[in-house]
């Protein structure tokens, strides 16, 4: 490989990467929403089934007791109109002979009948022949039978049922007859009944929503557990965990289902942190390439053009001291024609390896190419510690350098600018860092020379 050319191929360098598979998958992936307020599908689906239960079972009491009082109401208007029937038929011979006597007789013994409230008969004239009514019951204009009455007739008025039956004697109508009754009692007592069944549906409805509920997490544990586990997955990004398949039901399709997609993802994840590696080793590697050279290590021109730049900006903001040193080898020339290259590229080396050693970890020395260099120093105390590194280079590297057995008659000439006392930007810096050089050359190599302030002063030792 030749020490005359400016850039050098660098040796392809395995750098490990800075991140971990797990963070440069976790930097990959988009933020995790807010979490939300947690929901149990176990408590929601309890409530649901336990409110449809409870609206079956409030529907169908509602209907029973519905149907219970109109059937227990039916019964009771056929017991009314039986009991009229059987009262007119005694009433009959009474009616026909005017008996009213009889009349009362028959009447205070039907009176003992339980809810009766009123009984009212009429002749055929519409005349009122007896009458019997309950202790406090308020009197009441007298109703006039319906026309044309032949057949019993029965009608409820709120809680009331009244009966109208005709008085017939040996196929006669002599006149008609009412009778009122209540039908409170029987109200109380299905009111009664249906509270009764009422706190047992409650009762029911209790123990149902306990037994639901572990009945329903049972059920939906499989579930429930899918459910945490894609969670923590969702949090720690660990894709190497797998969902318990319990049955072969439409849950259990869904674990393995959703097993199988994590296991696609933890080898999708494989697949990307190793590129992810790959390509960051392959960009640390083109980041050598372009500003390192590989025979010395040290930075290149590509470098030293950037920094050199950065370092007189800073300097100018801060109002700082900074300063530049152009560094050439003397008789390298000599080396290479009369000890080959690969003597030539040790030398470099050896150089290069003399002039760190000296250094301070903020500074920066580069090869720009062949046998020239630049060292960049940045926040200088004063000129004098500049000077005095100038010389302690210039003694490192005319030291005694044997490179296979034979003495390498190798010097360097240095010239030194600062920033901002001899230039303020990049360029002006190192034309004057240049031109210190070569009046350091004509002093004699082995030495250095800063720039001079003007023309007329004579170069400084």
């Amino acid at each position: 490989m030749s020490n005359l050319a400016t850039e050098h191929e660098p040796p392809v360098q395995a750098v490990p990467a800075s991140t971990s598979s797990l963070g440069a998958s976790a930097a990959s992936m988009p933020p995790a929403p807010p979490r939300r307020s947690r929901q149990s599908l176990v408590r929601r689906l309890s409530w649901l089934n336990l409110s449809v239960l409870s609206l079956t079972l409030v529907v169908t009491l509602s209907l029973i007791a519905y149907l219970s009082w109109w059937r227990v109401r039916e019964r009771q208007a056929q017991a009314a109109e039986l009991s009229a029937v059987l009262l007119a038929n005694s009433l009959a011979p009474a009616l026909a002979f005017s008996d009213r006597e009889a009349v009362r007789n028959e009447l205070a013994a039907f009176s003992r009948r339980a809810d009766l409230l009123e009984v009212l008969v009429l002749d055929q004239a519409q005349g009122l022949v007896g009458q019997w009514k309950a202790p406090g019951l308020a009197v009441a204009p007298r109703e006039v039978a319906p026309l044309r009455l032949r057949e019993p007739r029965t009608e409820q008025r709120g809680i009331e049922l009244e009966v109208w039956v005709p008085v017939q004697f040996k196929g006669e109508t002599l006149g008609s007859l009412r009778l009122r009754e209540s039908l409170e009692s029987l109200q109380r007592d299905v009111l009664s009944t249906l509270a009764l069944a009422a706190l047992l549906t409650l009762a029911a409805i209790a123990i149902a929503a306990r037994v639901l509920r572990v009945v329903q997490k049972r059920a939906l544990a499989p579930l429930v557990e899918l459910s945490a586990l894609a969670e923590q997955v969702s949090q720690r990004h660990d894709y190497s965990r797998r969902g318990t398949i319990y049955r072969q039901d439409e849950v259990g399709r869904l674990t393995e289902r959703f097993n199988e997609m994590l296991k696609r993802i933890e080898v999708w994840q494989a697949d990307l942190n190793q590129q992810l590696k790959t390509e960051q080793a392959v960009g640390l590697q083109y980041q050598q390439l372009a500003h390192y050279d590989s025979l010395t290590q040290l930075a290149n021109r590509h470098f030293f053009q950037q920094e050199i730049q950065r370092m007189v900006a800073q300097t100018v903001r801060d109002g700082a001291l900074s300063a530049l040193m152009f560094i050439d080898l003397d008789n390298f020339k000599q080396v290479n024609d009369r000890h080959g290259h690969e003597a030539g590229d040790e030398v470099l080396r050896e150089v290069a390896r003399r002039m760190q050693s000296v250094l301070r970890l903020s500074d920066r020395l580069c090869r720009l190419g062949g046998d020239e260099f630049a060292l960049l120093l940045p926040n200088l105390p004063d000129e004098g510690g500049a000077e005095h590194l100038a010389g302690r280079l210039v003694a490192a590297v005319r030291e005694p350098m044997l490179v296979h057995g034979e003495l390498m008659p190798v010097g360097a000439t240095i010239g030194l600018a600062f920033c901002p006392l001899d230039a303020s930007d990049a360029a002006g810096l190192l034309n004057r860092a240049d031109a210190a050089m070569y009046v350091a050359k004509r002093a004699g190599k082995n030495t250095f020379r800063r720039a001079q302030r003007s023309s007329d002063e004579p170069p400084a030792a």
